[in-house]
Order: structure tokens, then sequence, then C-alpha cells
């Protein structure tokens, strides 16, 4: 007999591996989540929402309603699934990154898990929707040493370290209803937490007399906030569904304690210069826009665009010394399209595969110089459907690029994949033979 449990029990086996393999390679590396200088500014890298089931897209996902895969870009799309049908998915990313500044390049290569979400029916045509997800990232490092010759004969080498990491979680529990028979509405109650840390270093190492400067500071972060989605959705042709929807994320106001130090450190001794602890410090989320739309062909095709806006212009607090920095309103615009062959084919699995390209333009928050940094990039994915009821391994390829050489900027080439597991199943059947 076809054993769906046994089936279940392999998958998430098979994502407890992956994950003990990604945990302990981050044992062994530096514990950044990821690598960019642009990450110096404001709460750092603002993650781009979405599983590989989107980003195999460009990022569409509002839109957008499949009763296949979870698509938390809009909360209102949970509500497109079976009757009966739970879901869950967990996801894995590894981005490896290739900076050019001047004559100067570096690459690096991080690991991470990107989310776990589970979707489940409530009432007739409404659904609940519990995750948790990265929103933003902090990581990046800098390293010079003394050149005045002055400097390096009485005081032997100098070098001089920047570094920051940490990052900014969303845990969410939201809901949907189908309002009428083509419109949907969903709510998410939103938590942030983490913690950012940016340090900057002196290290005398040749001279054992003079103390090394260390100084940075811990932010520590919490805040609640709210969003909300609609989508309309009805037939245009035979099999061919239209969907608009739309998402607006509240402001938020992050508070947590903030913490600034220096010290003086040698083998044998720390000595606290300054140390300043300020309760309840507040940094601003922006409120977030959205909209799109995409045309499915059941079972065939689906084509879509979407639209995000913020506005960081007073949200940041501080001063980066040295550096024109300004936070600026971002704006993004992403495309995708997937094609399956033949879903219901029996003899040739790779007609039964999903297939997606996409892409995208990213105008940051950044604004260094008067220069505002834009990324653009095109993705690839697909989703490999494995025993029944929907279950698929998805993957997707983001090639992009971020910045450039002008104004003394950086350029990025990057290359992020992404690797998620669906499983769907069907409860409270009650069978008729064993």
């Amino acid at each position: 007999m076809y054993n769906r449990r046994l089936e279940i029990k392999f998958l998430i086996a098979a994502i407890l591996v992956i994950a003990s393999v990604s945990v302990s390679k981050a044992q062994t590396t530096d514990a950044l989540g990821t690598y960019t200088p642009y990450s110096l500014f404001g709460i750092g890298d603002i993650e781009k929402q979405g599983t590989a089931f989107n980003r195999g897209m460009g990022g569409i996902g509002v839109g957008v309603r499949d009763n296949r895969f979870i698509n938390y870009a809009n909360p209102a799309s949970i509500t497109e699934r079976d009757t009966l049908s739970f879901m869950l998915d967990f996801g894995l990313n590894q981005k490896n990154f290739y900076n050019t500044d001047g004559d100067v390049e570096s690459g690096y290569n991080t690991a991470n898990m990107q989310n776990i979400i589970f979707t489940a029916p409530l009432y007739k045509k409404s659904a609940l929707i519990v995750g948790v997800t990265p929103y933003s990232s902090v990581g990046y490092k800098f390293r010079s040493v003394e050149t005045d010759k002055e400097l390096v004969s009485k005081y032997g080498n100098i070098e001089y370290q920047k570094y920051g990491t940490g990052n900014i979680n969303q845990l969410f529990v939201g809901a949907a209803m189908n309002i009428t028979k083509n419109f949907s509405l969903g709510a998410e109650f939103i938590y942030y937490f983490g913690a950012l840390n940016r340090y900057s270093n002196v290290l005398f190492s040749s001279d054992a007399s003079t103390r090394d400067i260390n100084t940075g500071w811990d932010y520590d972060i919490n805040a609640v906030s709210g969003r909300i989605g609609a989508q309309y959705f009805g037939n245009i042709a035979e099999n061919t569904v239209l969907t608009i929807g739309a998402t607006y994320r509240m402001e938020s106001n992050l508070s947590g304690d903030y913490t600034r130090y220096a010290c003086t450190t040698s083998s044998s001794q720390i000595d606290t210069v300054s140390f300043s602890s300020t309760p309840d410090y507040k940094v601003q989320i922006p409120t977030e826009f959205s909209a799109g739309f995409s045309i499915k062909k059941r079972d065939k095709w689906l084509v879509g665009f979407d639209y995000v806006r913020q506005d960081w212009q007073d949200s940041f607090f501080g001063e980066t010394p040295g550096v024109d920095f300004k936070p600026s309103a971002a704006s993004s615009f992403r495309a995708g399209f997937e094609y399956i062959p033949n879903r219901y084919d029996i003899r040739y699995y790779l007609k039964r595969v999903t297939y997606r390209i996409g892409a995208y333009y990213d105008q940051t928050y950044v604004n260094l110089n008067g220069r505002q940094v834009n990324a653009a990039g095109f993705t690839l994915g697909m989703s490999m459907p494995i025993f029944r009821w929907y279950n698929a391994l998805t993957w997707s390829v983001d090639l992009g690029q971020r910045g450039s050489l002008k104004d003394d900027m950086v350029k990025e080439n990057y290359v992020q994949v992404n690797i998620n597991f669906n499983l769907h199943d069907m409860w409270f059947i009650k069978k008729r033979y064993q």
C-alpha cells in the first residue's frame, strides 16, 4: 500500500540532515548572515521576502495564488488551498559574494536557514499561517594596515579592523478569509527580534607595551507590528485566472538596549575607557506598500509583476563618520514566469516539473555621496515533485549585481541559492479501506 506517512517522515529526516550540516558549517566560520559593505548602514541588508517559489520568479507573490505552495508575500493568498490541506515549508539559503572596490577584490560565502512556515485551514474558506523568517542582516569586514612610516617606526605594525554581525528576524502569526467568492483578506501580527553588533579595533601587533583599542556598539532589538493584505481573483478565460493583490506593512519603532563602549586591552588586562547604555532606544521601520498581479493558466503557466515601496528617509539614527550616507525611499520592480509542461504525465518526470524564470530591479535605501545604491538581477528556479499530494523540492538561483565603481563605491556580484522543502498533506480523511 502507498504509505504517505513514511514519505513525510523521509522528507522531514532529509530536512534535519541538511539543517545539521548547515549548523556545523556555521560553527567553523565567521557568524555572518550576509557579506556586503552596504550593511554598514541603518539596520543592514533588507532581505527579499519569499521562499524559493517566489524567488525563482524574481520575488513576485503579492498578486499570486497557488494551492501547492505557501506564498507568505501576501497573507491573503493562504486561502487558496485544498479544504483539508496542511502545508509546511522549510528553507535554506547559500550566498556567494564577489566584491570589487577599486583595485581591491574580496569574496565570501554564507549559509543560513531561510524560513520555517506552517499553514492550516480554519473554518470553511479561512486559514492560518505561522512562520519565522529573516528581515535584515548585518555582515561586513574591513581590514587595513598603517602605511605611515613614522607611526610604524614608533609603534610597529598597526592594523585597523571594522566589522559587523547580527540580524533582525520576524515571527508572524496571521489568518485570512475569503470575504466573497472573488475577494480574500488577510492580516498578520509581526514580532521583530534580534541583535545588531558593530565593532572597530586598532591592533598593535609588534609593540607589546602598547594596548589595543576596541570600540563598538551593540543593539538588542524587539518590536511588534502588523501587515494586511488583499487579493481579488476571477476568471478571464477558460481555466485562466487574473489575480490582483496589495499589502500594507505598518510602521514600527524598534526598541531595545543600545550600548556603546571603548576599552583598551592587553594580554592580561582590559580597561574600560567609556561605556554608555540607552534603554528603549528606538529605530523606525517605515510603512511598506506593495501591489502586484498575475495571470495564471491552471496547471500550465503563470506570469506576474510586483511593485514594492518603503520610505526610509526619516528612519535611522546616528551618522557614519567620513561617509555621506542618507537613507532614501526604496523601491523594487519584479517580474516572473512559470511553466509546467504536463503536471499529470505518468511517463516523463521532467514534464511534471515546474520551471521558473524572473528578473528584478531594486532601488535600495542606501544613498552614498548623493548616489542611490541599486541592484538588478535575474532568477531561475524549479519545483521537483516528490511522491504525492504536491510534496516538492523547490530551488532557485539569484544572479545579481549591486552598486558600481562610480564615486568610490563598491560593486557587488552575488549568487544566492535557495532550497525549500514543501510538505503537503491531507488530514482528517476517513478511509474506506485499510
